[in-house]
């Protein structure tokens, strides 16, 4: 039995393809994809809370190869992959594992700075990101929750024992930016794909060079090598489907009857 919770929305009839929603860290499935429900009226679409958040079994280290393998074990039909951060990067590695399985791949601020990791903003970033992960080894789960969310006063998601879960798994997670991914190899396959950055100007200037200049930098290295075609979104950050839902909505839309037409 596979070590996972997924919330199934819609079951269309006639469809033989599925959608697999992948969250990224410190949220779970319901928390990340609410803004997405309204996508299920025409497709079977999988939310998935990976090992270690939401309603998932605990984890010893939140893995992004585990992940992925948990994914492919749950593309038992043609299947279009969504997913945002860490998420994006479980995306890519099932794609890359099992690219005839996928009917569409979009990822949302993929956290795959490994692969543009020759550009001086992203390299900087992943020197900074190594620093905040060996200094936030101590803290605990509530503290860096305190420590994520505080900065902007941002709400914590409800249950917060789901979001205190969250915080936990995330300190031990291993790091996915330094994930070692053959990208290129996804160019040579057809199926449509789409890489979806904020545009990041209204957020924070040290938020926007401190994580999103390399970000951004990413979106559009990861677009070019694996042949996707790249949005930017205006008026998000790091979470576009859910700051800017009605455009990410409709661009997934547009992705999936695409390949639908194909």
């Amino acid at each position: 039995m596979l070590p996972l919770h997924v919330t199934t929305w819609g079951a269309p009839h006639g469809r033989d393809d599925q959608v697999i929603l992948i969250h990224g860290t410190m949220t779970w499935g319901l928390a990340a994809f609410a803004a997405q429900r309204p996508l299920a009226g025409r497709r079977r679409i999988l939310v998935v809370d990976r090992r270690g958040f939401g309603a998932s079994p605990d984890t010893g280290q939140s893995d992004y190869e585990v992940d992925a393998e948990d994914i492919l074990a749950l593309m038992d039909r043609p299947t279009h992959l969504v997913g945002h951060s860490y998420g994006g990067v479980v995306a890519l590695l099932a794609a890359l594992r099992c690219p005839d399985r996928v009917r569409s791949l979009a990822l949302i601020e993929p956290s795959a700075l490994a692969v543009a990791a020759d550009h001086p903003v992203v390299a900087a970033a992943l020197e900074n990101n190594r620093r905040y992960v060996a200094a936030s080894r101590s803290m605990s789960a509530e503290e860096y929750l305190a420590a994520v969310y505080g900065p902007d006063g941002q709400a914590i998601p409800e249950p917060r024992e789901f979001a205190v879960r969250a915080a936990g798994t995330a300190l031990r997670e291993r790091p996915c930016w330094e994930a070692d991914l053959p990208v290129d190899a996804l160019r040579r396959y057809g199926c449509p794909k789409l890489v979806l950055a904020g545009t990041w100007e209204t957020a924070r200037p040290d938020y926007r060079s401190g994580v999103g200049e390399a970000l951004i930098v990413t979106a559009g290295v990861v677009a070019r090598r694996i042949g996707a075609r790249l949005h930017r979104v205006p008026g998000a950050d790091h979470a576009p489907h859910q700051q800017r839902p009605d455009e990410v909505n409709r661009l997934l839309r547009q992705l999936w009857d695409e390949a639908d037409a194909r």
